[in-house]
């Protein structure tokens, strides 16, 4: 068995290389376009729009989470086992490509003449539809990052430049958002017009930078068929890692607050700063340092540690947003501001999540490796990717149901009661979130020395 600072060495050469970085990334640019504006607008254009109730939509979204409990870990798992010469991850991202546009496009632009109930039909097929196809190609496209190197800190680097490409593709929807609610203003039928001409583009980019990826990405011959045939043992050991258990939780946890941010944006800059064409604005001072902020967070993390990192960015993030509960007992010239400031600051700390989170993920799918000598990296991304969405499937649904109770009016100037949950929602639940979700991580173990402890084991076996 090779001792520890041999294998260290390995570790710390296995670098990935820029091109490799590119093609990995860029998909990410129309996953994160896709992903925002459905996270971000597809709310507020039902209820604005469509004239959908936010409890109906709550409703289809939290149905698109329950079926994402079969859906997502399925995917994971038979992406782990199956066997093609594109490998298990590509061959499952190019089938991705028809089905993610198809159902895309079917989200903005629903027939018109349709009948309340047949509208809230088409949205759910659609949004259900959606975020199933477009699990097979992100947690295959997630499974191969961890895959492409062990280097404990060429993974921060890695997933951090993927986390840059994603934040790119949202500052374009921030663009698309500003057309959208611009031809709001103008009518609904020219908002769903346009919608359904935003949505081609995407489409044709996202299935091009996939092909790009399928093309240039290569997979490690020796990580494929090394799972469990029995799937139910494969999720047994997501749970029973620690490390992995953990993680979900504070996952969980901290995408809640995330979660209620994305869906009360728009909300909180028209009915409680009274500024809807700031909206997009707003956010893109978020995205902006987000994505920025990306070369800064690399090497700090190697410098402080990536978990230390990360917790202290989770605090962060929280306060940021704790914040923006004062909102509307501030005199209004002052409203606008104080948003930006503390999106800006948000999106400082969001930055440091996005490339450390993934980086300690496949951590933790090497410690698996350890355990039991299987490399199931669908079955944890799937599971991580599943409390995900459930979490921003649950804000939906608690959003449309507070929203409901409040006495929200669309199109119409709010009560304060109504204002105040909005606020609740958008500053105080986050807050919280992010002090439970890092209190939890700060109980987490898998340092980097741990790390290299038990990646010199793993490579000095035969």
């Amino acid at each position: 068995m090779a001792d520890a600072s041999t294998a260290a060495s390995s570790v710390d050469a296995d670098r990935v290389s820029w091109p490799t970085v590119f093609a990995y990334g860029v998909p990410a640019v129309g996953a994160g376009y896709m992903y925002l504006l459905i996270g971000l607008y597809v709310m507020k254009f039902s209820t604005d729009v469509l004239l959908i109730s936010p409890f109906v939509m709550g409703l289809i979204f939290a149905a698109s989470r329950a079926w994402d409990a079969v859906s997502d870990p399925l995917v994971g798992y038979l992406s782990d086992r199956t066997r093609s010469r594109f490998g298990r991850r590509r061959s499952w991202m190019a089938a991705s490509i028809l089905p993610v546009s198809a159902t895309f496009v079917m989200i903005f632009a629903p027939p018109t003449g349709l009948s309340d109930t047949a509208l809230a039909i088409w949205m759910a097929v659609a949004i259900i539809g959606f975020y199933s196809v477009m699990t097979a190609f992100f947690v295959p496209h997630l499974s191969l990052g961890a895959e492409l190197s062990t280097n404990y800190h060429e993974r921060s680097r890695l997933f951090g430049y993927r986390h840059g490409f994603w934040t790119f593709g949202s500052i374009l929807c921030i663009g698309a958002m500003h057309l959208l609610i611009s031809a709001e203003d103008v009518g609904n039928d020219e908002a769903r017009q346009r919608a359904w001409e935003l949505s081609l583009p995407a489409c044709a980019f996202m299935a091009l930078m996939i092909v790009v990826a399928v093309g240039r990405l290569r997979e490690r011959p020796e990580f494929q068929g090394r799972v469990s045939e029995n799937p139910f043992h494969a999720f047994r050991d997501v749970w029973r890692n620690h490390h992995a258990r953990l993680l979900i939780i504070v996952t969980l946890i901290e995408n809640l607050g995330s979660a209620a941010i994305g869906v009360l944006t728009l909300y909180v800059a028209e009915y409680v700063v009274g500024a809807p064409l700031m909206a997009p604005l707003v956010i893109l001072f978020y995205m902006v340092p987000s994505a920025g902020s990306v070369p800064l967070w690399i090497p700090l993390s190697r410098r402080f540690g990536k978990v230390r990192l990360w917790l202290l960015s989770m605090l962060a993030t929280g306060i940021c947003f704790g914040a923006m509960f004062l909102l509307p007992f501030m005199p209004v010239e002052f409203r606008l501001p104080w948003m930006f400031t503390f999106a800006v600051l948000a999106g400082l700390a969001a930055g440091c999540g996005g490339t450390i989170s993934p980086s300690v993920q496949g951590d933790v799918i090497d410690y698996d490796e350890h355990l039991t000598g299987e490399r199931k990296e669908g079955s944890y991304f799937a599971a991580w990717n599943f409390v995900y969405k459930s979490a921003f499937g649950v804000m939906l649904l608690l959003t449309g149901f507070v929203l409901e109770l409040s006495g929200f009016v669309p199109n119409e100037p709010q009560t304060m009661t109504t204002q105040l949950w909005m606020v609740g929602l958008y500053g105080i639940l986050p807050l919280v979130c992010y002090t439970i979700g890092a209190i939890l991580f700060s109980r987490f173990s898998l340092d980097e020395a741990a790390y290299r402890k038990l990646r010199a084991e793993l490579d000095g076996s035969p």
